[in-house]
């Protein structure tokens, strides 16, 4: 069991996401960082898209009330171990009675917090991802409060390694990344002029404050349509990354996006780029690159590697 002292800003129980819904208008949801929950789930040997506590921009304290093992991956969060800082990104040992507080970001936005044995909390679709517009999945279908108790499973009070379990900083930092972000084209982009798809791939964007798990909103140069086209489309289908343009100005669906839209879509962020995109937070410059759909699954596949083979650690995504 770990019992919530502090809940910090927004800490939620998230895994792979609610796959199989969206046709009866449920979203995915799941962790804004894939790349994050997967390493974190890697380190204290749970499946690569096992449940864990998402935490934004200031984290929870936790008291643990049985031993077991835990890693914590994603944004720059300082953890403390009982007042002792100790390190992300490594497999930790807690014992009974110890405690646990993620502070403030000093980069990124999320963090990903696993428990060897993962969490013991009902599969609502399949999924034990947190939906809190919809209040379910998770616990409670809400973020975590103070008093908030967690049962655990089945948790490793010591794992097989443990002195191994470390991920390579240029591994764990790979989601804060200040570098362009990959977009493939389509499928609504000829609606767009070529002054507006110029204005998105040559311009630089800012991440406003109204971002959220939703989407992520930017400003910057306006993106046009050809004459007499405009952003309004036939409703259809909403992937993580898909970049919408309703005023011109565009907006990147994130993991609790609508299922359908009826706006244009400019592109989509390619998946490897998604942890990026995760961690931005308000204020940041962004600027894209426009990649092929060949290029993408390239990237995919080298960053999936990286997880996997220590070989492949310092490849270019």
């Amino acid at each position: 069991m770990i019992n919530v002292l502090s809940p910090g800003l927004l800490t939620t129980v998230q895994d792979g996401g609610r796959v199989g819904w969206q046709r009866f208008g449920v979203p995915v949801c799941g962790a804004m960082d894939n790349y994050s929950l997967r390493l974190a789930n890697r380190l204290v040997d749970n499946a690569p898209e096992e449940a864990a506590l998402e935490v934004t921009m200031l984290g929870p304290r936790l008291r643990f009330e049985e031993p077991c093992v835990v890693a914590f991956a994603g944004g720059d969060f300082p953890l403390t171990l009982n007042g002792v800082s100790v390190g992300r990104g490594q497999a930790i040992a807690v014992k009974n009675g110890d405690e646990l507080e993620i502070g403030a970001a000093a980069r990124g936005v999320r963090g990903y917090l696993a428990v060897s044995g993962g969490f013991d909390l009902p599969e609502v679709l399949g999924s034990r991802s947190t939906y809190v517009r919809g209040g379910f999945g998770g616990y409670e279908g809400r973020k975590l409060q103070s008093g908030d108790d967690l049962p655990l499973r089945a948790p490793a009070v010591w794992l097989q390694d443990m002195a191994s379990r470390r991920a390579d900083p240029w591994l764990l930092d790979a989601p804060l990344q200040d570098r362009p972000i990959r977009v493939v084209l389509g499928p609504q982009n000829d609606v767009l002029s070529r002054e507006g798809l110029d204005a998105f791939f040559y311009g630089e964007y800012t991440v406003t404050a109204e971002s959220d798990r939703m989407g992520c909103r930017l400003k910057g140069p306006a993106v046009s349509f050809r004459e007499g086209l405009d952003a309004n489309i036939i409703s259809d289908g909403v992937a993580m990354g898909s970049i919408q343009v309703p005023s011109g100005m565009p907006i990147v669906m994130m993991a609790d996006r609508q299922t359908t839209g009826g706006y244009a879509k400019l592109g989509a962020v390619i998946t490897a780029d998604l942890p990026l995109m995760a961690q931005k937070r308000p204020g940041d410059m962004i600027r894209f690159d426009r990649v092929t759909p060949e290029e993408a699954a390239v990237a995919l596949r080298r960053m999936r590697r990286k997880l996997e083979n220590p070989d492949f650690l310092h490849e270019i995504w």
